[in-house]
């Protein structure tokens, strides 16, 4: 049932535990299987670099497909959509436990990140309609609660599961839990459809330059020839520069490039931006540096690294609520400082840190992210017509996976060439960046002070 400003109370909480157990399979599912890549690789006759790309499959999946899902999102129902994107995702995890090959796991893998696409491009739109608009910030708080606690448990599970049954095992976990929130999709809000049709060449182009983007980015990062990759960033910009130029002439555009033009709304988009890549950098970056530099296992690392999300967690309910009241670009401003400073200290840190001088840096930064992620999110998204949220959510989660995958290239990129000096010399280079997108966000951020 449609309601204009938000759900009633009960079915609001069955909306937000379909819209939890659904986005926690979908985050889990980005980072579970890092863990058990060697095993897959063992047991399907793989080598690793073959293997890395059931997690490569997947987030290139993820990112090529969130717009053209968020326009269907839009022109469909959200719902609809999300429901879909579900059904995907679950059958997938089933294809990915039974994958006889490298292969076919591989192919597997791709679907599923179809399926999470789905469901990531409208998560977002689907909050925004579930609570009313004087609680929207409150319900952005307990979406990142989610995402923080589910980023905090992904390697514990994937652990303990290996622990006591082979690989298969992490995507047919999936089940029950997918068949469960496939049972509860009733409960969600059912937003009109727009009625105007799906523009499929904006859909091929968007697709093609967030994929060739990222294949650029991992090429680069791991030293492919310079001529093929200087090739697939000359194809990514001017497949963008089409797919740019096609929207301003569309009347129902995929991505509303409009408002852009309002400075909040690009502030918003390139503090998000910043904010990621300066997290990513500092999450690959720093177990390097625990492990290796500092001498520690690797429970102990695991145990340091769970201090940021699970301060996310903890915070994300109140920066919901603060969002609701008070500037996303005070708060936003304030909790990129924060954040920044939780890096550098931990860049400056000895290299006989504590555990828990460590862990205390840890949660200063993701004091500071929790503080910033639903002031932000909650600005980018208010600033887009209601009938377009699907289009807004998907900005959104795209702007997230940029910073998530651009970090990532970038730890790569910084590591080879510091190669010479030592792990410990790349370390510090990453935080330094860390630092430095982490500031840069903090002011883009303060600039929408001026901009209100």
């Amino acid at each position: 049932m449609e309601y204009a400003d938000g759900l009633p109370a009960p079915q609001r909480r069955r909306a937000m535990l379909t819209i939890a157990i659904a986005l926690a399979m979908a985050v889990v599912g980005s980072a579970i299987a890092n863990v058990a890549l060697p095993a897959m690789a063992h047991d399907l006759g793989a080598r690793p670099a073959e293997a890395v790309w059931v997690v490569n499959a997947y987030q290139i999946a993820v990112l090529m497909t969130l717009l053209p899902f968020a326009s269907l999102g839009d022109i469909h129902g959200l719902a609809r959509v999300f429901g879909i994107g579900l059904a995907v995702f679950t059958a997938a995890s089933l294809a990915c436990a039974m994958a006889p090959s490298m292969g076919a796991l591989i192919a597997a893998r791709v679907v599923q990140g179809l399926g999470a696409a789905g469901m990531m491009s409208v998560n977002v739109a689907l909050v925004r309609a579930t609570f009313p608009a004087r609680m929207f910030g409150r319900g952005l708080g307990m979406n990142s609660l989610i995402v923080a606690a589910s980023l905090a448990a992904g390697p514990s599970v994937a652990a303990a599961v290996l622990a006591v049954a082979d690989w298969p095992w992490l995507f047919a976990l999936n089940l029950p839990f997918g068949l469960t929130a496939l049972a509860m999709l009733r409960s969600l809000p059912q937003s009109p459809a727009s009625g105007h049709g799906f523009d499929l060449p904006s859909a091929v182009m968007s697709a093609a330059t967030f994929g060739l983007f990222t294949t650029g980015l991992n090429g680069l990062s791991h030293g492919e020839a310079a001529p093929l990759v200087v090739l697939q960033f000359v194809a990514t910009f001017g497949l963008g520069g089409m797919f740019v130029r096609r929207q301003l002439m569309l009347a129902q555009p995929m991505l509303p490039i409009q408002m852009f033009r309002r400075p909040v709304f690009a502030l918003s988009v390139a503090t998000s931006v910043c904010s990621f890549l300066a997290q990513t950098l500092a999450s690959v970056a720093l177990p390097f540096g625990f492990i290796v530099m500092m001498g520690r296992s690797q429970a102990e690392a695991g145990l340091m690294m769970t201090a940021w999300p699970v301060a996310v967690a903890v915070v994300a309910p109140l920066s919901g609520w603060l969002s609701d009241r008070a500037s996303a670009g005070l708060l936003g401003g304030i909790g990129l400082m924060v954040m920044t400073l939780g890096l550098a200290l931990l860049a400056t840190m000895p290299a006989d840190a504590s555990l828990a001088a460590v862990t205390w840096r840890m949660a200063l930064a993701g004091v500071g992210t929790a503080l910033f992620q639903s002031p932000n999110n909650r600005q980018m998204l208010s600033a887009i017509p209601r009938e377009q949220s699907g289009a807004g959510s998907g900005i959104l989660a795209t702007a997230r996976l940029l910073g998530q995958t651009g970090g990532a290239a970038l730890v790569s990129l910084v590591f080879a060439l510091t190669e010479a000096a030592g792990v410990g010399r790349g370390v510090l280079a990453a935080l330094m960046l860390a630092v430095g997108f982490g500031a840069l966000g903090a002011v883009l951020s303060s600039l929408r002070l001026m901009r209100r």
